[in-house]
């Protein structure tokens, strides 16, 4: 824990790195970091150790999920440490060639509920507007690989007048998420118009974007860009962060910014292997997101998407995760675990099982220590009736040694 709170817990100023002739006007335009973003092996060269299994990677990744990492994100990477969680998450892998029987090409099944292109209406009174198939980095694990960075199976088709329409027509509709790709890479010009039009729909209550620029890319996150987003308030911000060492200076000043414009900041992170799948750096990513106003609201089971079995881990470390945080740090800290159906199913939360049985009368519960408590089901329906006394349930051993703990059934480890 002492290399983690030295390591992950503080925010860095990673610098510019491998290009110090950038001047400083340079290196904060956004436009400049896309500009110059890592997209080739030769690019690479003279400033990573590349294994085996990446050099494949990087060489057949133009064939399926294109290599997009801005100067900024990679001076993030340890060079020399094949285990950097921050190089696994951007640096293609050779595994991504190699699909599991389970993989889907489309795991969220997000194409079968598009009813106009770019606009996927799954649940009852929100949208997923599609509206760009770029990002400022290219996440290995992305559960759109089929149709973003132009080299995908598929191609995105975005029409946003006919997504317009749809929306016009759809009363019930009250929530839009805009995502893609990334909506934030967007001009400020065009981004104002989207959302004007999305303002200008009576029914429409609030807007969210779904974003990974303010930690790929802070320097997108301008004094104009922030002024411009709180005309259309309320409006709403998820990042996306997986790790501690992405919560830099640069990233903490610009989330400073959104929170400063009146943007509430929730976070979505994907559960994945030898990234985070660790309690102690979830532990440390939270409570870094907090120092960030940014509320932790989702930990993704990584998706079935082709390709990235060797990004997955299993729903019980998702759970022992959780129930790690549960009790040893504020329930702020606390994301909701969630689980994609495969095919289409929507997000199914999961949590670790503190039910440890029912009656008709009460429900036993444990605690985050594992003390047991009994809970009444129901209020006395007499109000003269003497209130009933409960207490925790001392549990010794749960068969040999049977202690009676209330005038119910309930009895040490067993109900009779």
């Amino acid at each position: 824990m002492n290399t983690l709170d030295l390591d992950y817990r503080q925010f860095t100023l990673p610098g510019q790195g491998y290009w110090p002739d950038a001047t400083p006007v340079q290196w904060n335009d956004w436009q400049w970091q896309m500009r110059n973003s890592i997209k080739s092996l030769e690019q690479l060269k003279g400033k990573i150790e590349l294994t085996g299994e990446e050099h494949a990677g990087v060489l057949l990744a133009n064939t399926k999920l294109a290599m997009g990492i801005t100067p900024y994100f990679f001076n993030l990477i340890d060079p020399f440490d094949p285990e950097c969680p921050i190089r696994g998450q951007v640096i293609p892998r050779i595994e991504e060639m190699t699909y599991a029987p389970t993989d889907m090409a489309d795991p969220c099944g997000e194409d079968h509920d598009m009813p106009v292109p770019g606009l996927v209406h799954r649940y009852p009174d929100r949208v997923l507007f599609l509206v760009t198939d770029r990002c400022a980095s290219y996440c290995r694990y992305c559960t759109r690989s089929r149709v973003v960075s132009g080299v995908g199976e598929q191609e995105l088709e975005l029409d946003f007048d006919r997504a317009i329409d749809y929306l016009k027509k759809h009363t019930e509709v009250r929530d839009v998420l805009l995502s893609g790709g990334d909506a934030l890479l967007l001009s400020d010009g065009r981004l104002k118009d989207l959302l004007g039009r999305l303002r200008a729909i009576e029914h429409i209550e609030f807007l969210r974007i779904g974003t990974r620029v303010p930690i790929f890319l802070p320097q997108r996150i301008t004094p104009e860009l922030c002024a411009m987003l709180k005309e259309f308030h309320p409006l709403w911000m998820s990042v996306h962060v997986n790790h501690p060492r992405e919560l830099t200076t640069e990233v903490r000043d610009a989330l400073g910014r959104l929170a400063d414009a009146g943007i509430p900041l929730g976070n979505q992170s994907v559960l994945l292997r030898g990234i985070n799948d660790d309690p102690e750096v979830m532990k440390v990513l939270v409570q870094k997101l907090l120092r960030c106003r940014v509320r932790p609201y989702y930990l993704y089971q990584c998706d079935l998407i082709q390709g990235s079995s060797h990004l997955r881990t299993s729903v019980a470390k998702g759970l022992e995760i959780i129930e790690s945080l549960r009790g040893h740090t504020t329930g702020y800290a606390i994301p909701q675990y969630v689980v994609d159906g495969p095919g289409g199913g929507g997000k199914i939360p999961l949590n670790p099982d503190y039910v440890v049985a029912r009656t008709p009368e009460s429900i036993v519960l444990r605690n985050y220590k594992g003390d047991i408590y009994e809970y009444p089901e129901t209020a006395p329906m007499d109000a003269t009736s003497p209130t009933p006394a409960y207490r925790r349930l001392e549990f010794l051993d749960p068969i040999e040694e049977r202690e009676e703990i209330t005038s119910r059934s309930w009895r040490a480890g067993r109900r009779d």
